[in-house]
């Protein structure tokens, strides 16, 4: 999939620290990173090239003064209802979008814990991104809506499944369907995100301090835990126990279990080699 756009600037950046964290960067900021077709096969790139790395953490942003505000109304074919040729037959556009709001699931299904830091507006299919990751911090200066209501559309890319998971059916009634935007601090107060920082400058810092602490922890169960609470959303109470207590057990047994336990007797902080880690839960 192409990552650079016909006007030649890297739609998405990719940088990977040394670390083990991985920062994703929507980079259209002229177009203030609006979802296109462009942006969103170089997102898929991004997100394939990363789930099959050595990053433990990937913080997702976006350049300039906007995180991003949904699907493009100039260059959104990929989830309308027309193609390069005209209009489209329902299922034909329902297929075309289906696999556009993939990148929700694949970016939801990463083994690497997940940190979108917002740095503007986050709205629709951006808001569902946001959403589709792990953890959310924002500057002050966000702002969150839903907005599809507005552009007589029902929504997609998952955020009917993601936000009532995050803030409950009811705020999330509220905001789908009333159209209520919200500032950062209301974001906060709702659970949408769980710290407001006072400037693009600070939230870069925070996320940076947030992926480095867990870039720093045991890798192996850094990824069963995200594992455990992801299966959560679809396994019995039985299911779920039993894919608990295989993770806690192959946890238990890594070189990495006995190594904190030494540490918290010496008392030093740990260091974690991680072997193994990325083996198939």
């Amino acid at each position: 999939r192409p990552s650079t756009p016909k006007h030649g600037m890297a739609a998405v950046l990719v940088d990977a620290d040394p670390s083990g964290v991985t920062t994703i960067t929507l980079n259209r900021p002229e177009s203030l990173n609006s979802l296109d077709r462009e942006l969103l096969e170089a997102l898929f790139a991004a997100l394939d090239t990363v789930a099959d790395s050595d990053a433990r953490v990937v913080v997702l942003t976006g350049a300039g003064r906007m995180f991003c505000p949904g699907g493009s109304l100039k260059g959104g074919v990929a989830f309308s209802g027309f193609s390069d040729g005209g209009r489209l037959s329902l299922d034909a556009a329902a297929r075309n979008l289906r696999f556009s709001v993939t990148v929700s699931q694949r970016l939801h299904s990463l083994p690497q814990v997940t940190l979108c830091a917002i740095n503007g507006a986050c709205a629709g299919a951006g808001m569902s991104i946001a959403c589709a990751c792990d953890l959310r911090v924002a500057a002050a200066g966000a702002k969150f809506g839903t907005a599809f209501l507005q552009v007589a559309l029902s929504g997609d890319f998952g955020l009917s499944h993601f936000l009532p998971r995050i803030v409950g059916p009811a705020k999330a009634r509220e905001l789908f369907l009333l159209g209520a935007k919200l500032s950062a601090q209301e974001a906060l107060s709702a659970g949408l995100v769980s710290e407001v920082l006072p400037d693009a400058q600070a939230l870069a810092r925070r996320a940076a301090e947030i992926a480095g602490q867990l870039a720093a922890a045991a890798p192996l169960a850094l990824r069963h835990i995200k594992a455990n609470l992801a299966e959560s959303e679809r396994l019995s109470l039985t299911e779920a126990l039993d894919a608990e207590c295989r993770r806690h057990a192959e946890c238990g047994a890594h070189p990495d279990a006995e190594e904190a336990a030494r540490a918290f007797l010496d008392k030093r902080p740990p260091r974690f080699g991680g072997e193994g880690a990325r083996a198939r839960l």
